[in-house]
């Protein structure tokens, strides 16, 4: 998805498994939000397999493709044959957020600095092909003010621009608290300036980037 103002994420943790040449890879995948949510997916995976040969891990902290917030680690593997090839896969995997982190049961049989990479970048790409997504909605939280007489025109103008509605209070005019994707919010003003006259008010504040 081109827009980096809504894109997919991980909906939910999601496992794979396969074995090649007798080694076991199990390739686990989850919602990173940002780095730290990152290494604590990490560490809680390294936790309940604490016998694997290796947990190799890499993350995407941000849209889809994005490399402003990124981390992996060959965890003993040899170098820049299992987080990098990872890491690399996750990029084109069209989902944003994500975290995967890929362990070994090593069988006895060496794959080689090839096979390595095939293997940990095919685990990505495995966990992805099934992994549950959902959309992510940048949001702008804006205050809106009507008076009465427009509260009908603007719950319809909720609905057709996908607007949360977060609160509702009525006083002399009535006041909305609304989530407003941010591709919309300047459709919002137009519509909202439109609809009252120039007397409505929109308000905004950025919201933390949660839905």
């Amino acid at each position: 998805m081109s827009d980096a103002s809504r894109f997919l994420i991980p909906a939910r943790v999601h496992r794979v498994e396969e074995s090649i040449l007798r080694s076991r890879f199990i390739t686990t995948a989850a919602h990173a939000p940002d780095a730290d949510g990152a290494h604590a997916f990490v560490q809680k995976v390294r936790e309940e397999f604490p016998e694997a040969t290796h947990n190799c891990w890499a993350f995407v902290a941000g849209p889809p493709a994005s490399t402003t917030h990124i981390g992996m680690s060959d965890d003993g593997e040899p170098g820049g044959t299992a987080g990098r090839p990872m890491l690399t896969a996750l990029l084109h995997g069209g989902v944003g957020e994500i975290v995967a982190v890929c362990t070994r049961y090593y069988g006895g049989v060496k794959l080689g600095t090839g096979g390595l990479s095939r293997a940990y970048s095919g685990g990505v790409k495995l966990v992805l092909e099934t992994l549950p997504t959902e959309e992510k909605v940048e949001r702008v939280w804006a205050a809106v003010t009507v008076g009465y007489a427009e509260v009908d025109g603007l719950q319809r103008l909720v609905e057709e621009l996908e607007i949360v509605l977060e609160s509702e209070e009525y006083g002399a005019d009535v006041l909305y608290s609304l989530g407003v994707p941010v591709p919309v919010l300047e459709a919002l003003r137009r519509r909202v300036a439109d609809l009252t006259r120039g007397t409505g008010r929109v308000v905004t504040g950025v919201d933390d980037g949660t839905d």
